[in-house]
């Protein structure tokens, strides 16, 4: 295996994208994120301008492909992906979604997962909860979940 465990499809990439979706919000029309940013679907930034509106369908494919983008960057800087469990799979792929890979990837988070240390590194979500600076509810509730996700590999 080669570690890309959304490209075939299934459950896994049906999960991620439940898992995702919940967290981000499907939102029809752009808006701009609490950084300003023009946003739109669930999350997605790249090429979208405040007047863009998309529908469910194009939001589910988008969402889909994103996912599949942010686990090749996620990938890029694993060196033991596949010994990683699914649910560490996914709740990782969730923050990376969420951070951005080049975060994700110079992170202490994936330091340890490298180290081979999963239960440090879920330990690490909790420590991602700011926006610009500020603590946001919706982030300190998305890592809660992340992390409960993840240690439950370990159980």
């Amino acid at each position: 295996m080669n570690g890309a465990r959304l490209k075939a499809g299934g459950i896994l990439l049906a999960l991620a994208v439940t898992l995702v979706g919940t967290f981000e919000g499907r939102r029809l029309s752009a808006y701009p994120d609490t950084g300003g940013v023009p946003t739109i679907c669930f999350g997605a930034t790249r090429g979208v301008r405040l007047t863009d509106i998309a529908t469910a369908e194009q939001c589910d494919k988008r969402l889909a492909a994103d996912l599949i983008e942010h686990e090749t960057a996620m990938l890029s800087c694993l060196k033991r992906p596949d010994a990683l469990p699914n649910e560490v799979y996914l709740a990782v792929l969730s923050f990376t979604f969420n951070v951005g890979g080049p975060q994700a990837c110079a992170s202490t988070l994936f330091r340890k997962l490298n180290a081979g240390d999963i239960r440090g590194a879920c330990d690490q979500l909790p420590r991602w909860v700011r926006d610009n600076g500020r603590v946001l509810p919706g982030l300190v509730a998305r890592r809660k979940s992340e992390r409960d996700l993840c240690l439950s590999a370990l159980r």
